[in-house]
């Protein structure tokens, strides 16, 4: 173990699994938040992408997690085979641990890539960076998926899943209990929309762990087993985790940053306000990374990115899709983009979604009651364009739009079928110079 400990909160990192946290309490009630029943728990470090399943010849393959594809995770595997950790550093401010994960799915088969982990302490919070460096041999682009940013285990005390979950984030509208102690909810995990940014894991008294993620609006979480009791090795946990979804290219280096927070309700929500980034339309400019945009019915052109996206067209229409994020219908009436189009196509278009049924309550993840209805989409804006390569800024008046009020959550542009390419610099509400 590596500990962390300034006289508030004490962390502490287990070296024989990848330096992922497996202890974290207050200084002064030495309880130990975190749950460790398996490798698939603690707080760490963990990433999807294809194929699915993924077994390269002549390993072995957990059938029941098959559906999870390429899963590297910072704790090891399902068949109990830990991370193995290739440098560390602790100068008691400071905790710094790198490893090679393990494929969890799979038997003893590490991944091509490396985690790294810088933990601080600062008053009652964790302050996290996390790097993935990927090195794969498979130089297949798959498709953006969710990714765990990252993925928080807890002790059965800590059952009560709390966050703010409606249309009026950073107003002080009342929080919204997730899962609570005699709901029948938990298990499946429930998946929600989280505009504050964070949510909390909490025992009876309205007292736990927040996990906080400036860059994420959405969260997977639960409870697992019997609420209220169990710890450290034992099988009741909690799970929160904030949600992005990203392409995790043969090459990628991506990194992340989130905060753990040790303190009640009041305060976990409290840290949010005083740390996040307040709703305001967005502006994506594609300098060195993609701003968590993906492709639909495509591929782009890949890993490093510098200062553009170049995505093909497809025979059957091509997308981008933004992050889900959120702003206000009335504060954003002209969309800009920054492209060059190679095409003999006319036209692009853009589909705007609002905050509908989906971002309104919690949804389990599978099973009964999963089935979501259809995501609503105003419909889309048609942008004349010129396809001769040369870039301009195209000037889109959302206004227009029939229903384009209240709450958005998401942009696409939507691309001609056929062939052609799009390149774009920046997509967003701010006009350019």
């Amino acid at each position: 173990m590596s500990y962390l400990d300034n006289g508030e909160i004490r962390l502490g990192a287990d070296l024989s699994i990848g330096g992922a946290v497996t202890y974290l309490s207050d200084a002064k009630k030495p309880d130990n938040l975190i749950n460790s029943f398996d490798w698939g728990r603690q707080v760490q470090m963990s990433f999807y992408s294809g194929p699915v399943p993924f077994q390269p010849e002549g390993s072995k393959l957990a059938p029941e997690w098959k559906g999870l594809g390429w899963n590297p995770i910072q704790s090891g595997d399902h068949f109990h085979h830990g991370s193995k950790v290739i440098e560390h550093d602790n100068d008691g401010k400071t905790l710094r641990v790198k490893c090679i994960p393990m494929i969890w799915p799979l038997d003893n088969i590490a991944a091509e890539c490396t985690f790294e982990s810088i933990y601080r302490l600062k008053g009652r919070t964790v302050e996290v960076t996390c790097r993935l460096n990927n090195q794969r041999a498979d130089k297949t682009q798959y498709a953006g998926r969710d990714q765990e940013l990252p993925a928080v285990y807890t002790n059965g005390p800590w059952y009560k899943l709390v966050t703010y979950m409606g249309d009026k984030p950073f107003t002080n509208a009342p929080p919204t209990v997730v899962v609570d102690k005699n709901d029948g909810k938990g298990w499946p995990w429930r998946r929600f929309y989280a505009p504050e940014h964070w949510t909390a894991l909490l025992n009876k008294d309205d007292s736990g762990v927040g996990v906080f993620n400036a860059q994420s609006y959405r969260v997977s979480g639960g409870f697992a087993g019997v609420k209220g009791s169990g710890g450290p090795k034992d099988g009741p946990t909690g799970y929160a985790s904030p949600l992005a979804q990203e392409i995790l290219d043969h090459n990628i280096v991506y990194e992340y940053r989130y905060v753990l927070i040790v303190g009640s309700l009041q305060e976990i929500r409290a840290y949010a306000y005083q740390h996040a980034p307040r709703p305001a339309p967005p502006n994506w400019n594609f300098t060195r990374d993609r701003q968590h945009w993906i492709v639909e019915n495509t591929v782009d052109e890949g890993w490093p990115i510098n200062g553009e996206l170049r995505v093909p067209f497809a025979p059957k229409g091509a997308a981008m899709l933004s992050p889900v994020t959120f702003w206000r219908a009335e504060e954003a009436p002209k969309l800009y983009l920054n492209a060059a189009f190679e095409t003999a196509a006319s036209e692009v278009q853009i589909a705007v979604e609002p905050f509908a049924e989906q971002e309104a309550r919690d949804w389990p993840q599978w099973g009964e009651g999963s089935q979501r209805p259809p995501k609503t989409q105003l419909a889309p804006v048609r942008v004349p364009i010129i396809g001769d390569g040369v870039y301009r800024t195209y000037e889109v008046d959302l206004s227009k739009l029939e229903n384009y009020r209240g709450a958005m959550v998401r942009l696409k542009v939507l691309l001609p079928a056929g062939q052609g390419k799009a390149k774009v610099r920046a997509v967003g509400f701010a006009k350019p110079d």
